[in-house]
């Protein structure tokens, strides 16, 4: 069994996480969708809160597991999982250049676990979840946000949550 984990913030989930997740579950005979905690980080949301955007963001399946790791880098945790695979988004040359040093550490740190990367489509590539945090506030800005986000997580940004 094809095993692959999508380790990320989502912090909110994105379309271009969704994406990323749809096409997971394409590739993969078993998708875990992580969400790592650093806790050097300030997030917007709670891991719990983070855990349920992306259950009402997608379709359940039982191929497809929505998780959280602390404290413990990527490759341990999918090695932990039985995962063979690690599932990475490439957005732009910083991306790919941030990717490319992490796969090369991961491989020597689990030479058994393999890194693939995706690339979204144009009319999604530029999305982040603090990209997403930066257009909200300005008027109108419902119209703009609502389409780089899932429903479940635009009705949470308009309920101030």
């Amino acid at each position: 069994m094809r095993t692959a984990v999508y380790a990320g913030s989502f912090d909110p989930p994105t379309n271009g996480h969704i994406w990323m997740i749809q096409r997971g579950l394409e590739l993969f005979d078993r998708l875990i969708v992580a969400i790592g905690n650093n806790p050097q980080k300030s997030y917007s949301y709670s891991v719990e809160q983070r855990m349920d955007f992306l259950r009402a963001s997608t379709h359940s399946c039982e191929r497809l597991t929505i998780a959280h790791f602390d404290n413990r880098y990527l490759v341990d945790y999918a090695k932990r999982m039985n995962a063979t695979y690690i599932l990475r988004g490439i957005r732009s040359p910083h991306d790919y250049e941030y990717e490319r040093v992490m796969r090369h550490i991961n491989s020597d740190m689990a030479p058994e676990i393999d890194t693939v990367f995706l690339m979204p489509p144009r009319d999604i590539a530029e999305l982040s979840s603090s990209m997403i945090k930066s257009l909200i506030g300005p008027a109108g800005w419902e119209d703009i946000v609502r389409r780089y986000v899932p429903a479940p997580v635009f009705d949470a940004l308009c309920q101030g949550r």
